[in-house]
């Protein structure tokens, strides 16, 4: 995916505010369990996902728990550090080779405060976010795991070869072995 058509599926912008974000912008690759964002550490970037697959996770009793998967064309964003200048409360680990556009927070807030075409493209990439994640807790408080696993293959319908299951296991707060169970199941 193009940086242009990344922004625009969030919300379109005119032609020039496209211009002044995307002059921000620089492609960079990183290799897979690479560390974008790291718990406890206050960061500088963020990050549009051109090519590879990406997980948020935090530790919970010496294990990582995973809860966020990311793919092509999703925004990979500090949010604790942009909204209330605090460390990450997670850690965000490339889990394939992937290419990414960064753009500087510092850079991305002043574009906020001078263009509001820019100002409300991230307005509506939070509302984006926020009824993702609701529905995400939704779905962990009333699905059971194998229609969590269904909703899985069914936005990402390739995971199964490119995230290890016992990632995905954690993702869908199931253990692995109930991971097989489901995918025996469904075949």
């Amino acid at each position: 995916m193009n940086i242009n058509d990344i922004i625009n599926s969030i919300y379109k912008l005119p032609s020039t505010s496209l211009d002044t974000l995307t002059h921000l912008i620089s492609e960079v690759e990183y290799p897979k369990h690479f560390h974008l964002f790291r718990e406890n550490r206050k960061e500088s970037k963020s990050y549009f996902l051109k090519k590879g697959i990406v997980r948020a996770y935090a530790h919970k009793d010496d294990k990582e728990v995973t809860f966020w998967l990311g793919q092509e064309g999703d925004f990979i964003f500090p949010l604790q550090t942009l909204f209330v200048g605090l460390g990450e409360y997670a850690n965000v680990e490339l889990l394939e080779n992937c290419i990414l556009y960064e753009i500087d927070l510092e850079r991305l807030q002043n574009l906020y405060l001078n263009d509001i075409h820019i100002a409300n493209w991230g307005r509506k990439y939070a509302e984006y976010a926020c009824i993702k994640s609701e529905k995400l807790f939704i779905s962990r408080q009333f699905k059971t795991s194998l229609e969590r696993y269904q909703e899985l293959i069914n936005e990402y319908p390739d995971i199964t070869q490119r995230v290890q299951l016992g990632t995905i296991a954690s993702y869908l707060g199931i253990s692995q072995v109930n991971l097989s169970r489901i995918r025996a199941q469904i075949r």
